[in-house]
């Protein structure tokens, strides 16, 4: 009877711990690949908005908006890398995105691509479609931290009734130019 029931808690101690260690080995495997993807989503947004600035400054050149020192073979190459650097960023999300971020994100290239084209000549448009493209940008960016933000479990929101959409931050406009 001893015996037994020295056995009986020998199989249940190390039953228990199978299952400790194995619910352990469950949540670190979790935890590590939300670690990746907030590491992808992040760097993403990062190189979405890199490219942005790129476009920008490429635009602003070519439009006389800024007084570039740079010639601008070197803004379409600033460009050209953080595009490379973008599409990478995009890879990851691809790899390690639930599915609503990478929609997200495909919904976000759409409208990066359209800013890329107007500052490289690719489309015409005015200042006003320019700034118009930035904000549906942007906003899509928010649209993408709501879906990364779903993905890792996260509470809370970025936008709705406490976030209320903010306006591009622009400067006043210049005489002769088009306004927004």
């Amino acid at each position: 009877m001893t015996i037994g029931a020295v056995l009986l808690g020998a199989l249940t101690t190390h039953a228990t711990n199978y299952l400790m260690e194995r619910s352990k080995n469950r949540y670190l495997l979790l935890t590590r690949w939300d670690d990746k993807k907030i590491d992808a989503y992040s760097e993403y947004v990062d190189a979405s908005k890199a490219r942005i600035a790129s476009s920008v400054r490429l635009y602003e050149a070519k439009e006389g908006l800024r007084d570039e020192h740079r010639p601008e073979e070197e803004l379409c190459e600033d460009l050209s890398d953080a595009t490379r650097r973008w599409g990478s960023a995009f890879e990851r999300v691809m790899l390690l995105g639930g599915d609503d971020a990478i929609e997200a994100g495909h919904d976000l290239n759409q409208l990066l691509s359209q800013i890329d084209w107007q500052a490289n000549g690719k489309i015409t448009g005015t200042l006003s479609e320019w700034r118009e493209r930035h904000r549906a940008a942007f906003r899509a960016i928010n649209v993408f931290h709501e879906a990364a933000r779903g993905d890792l479990g996260i509470q809370g929101n970025v936008t709705g009734e406490k976030h209320p959409e903010r306006d591009l931050l622009l400067p006043p406009a210049r005489q002769n130019s088009d306004s927004a």
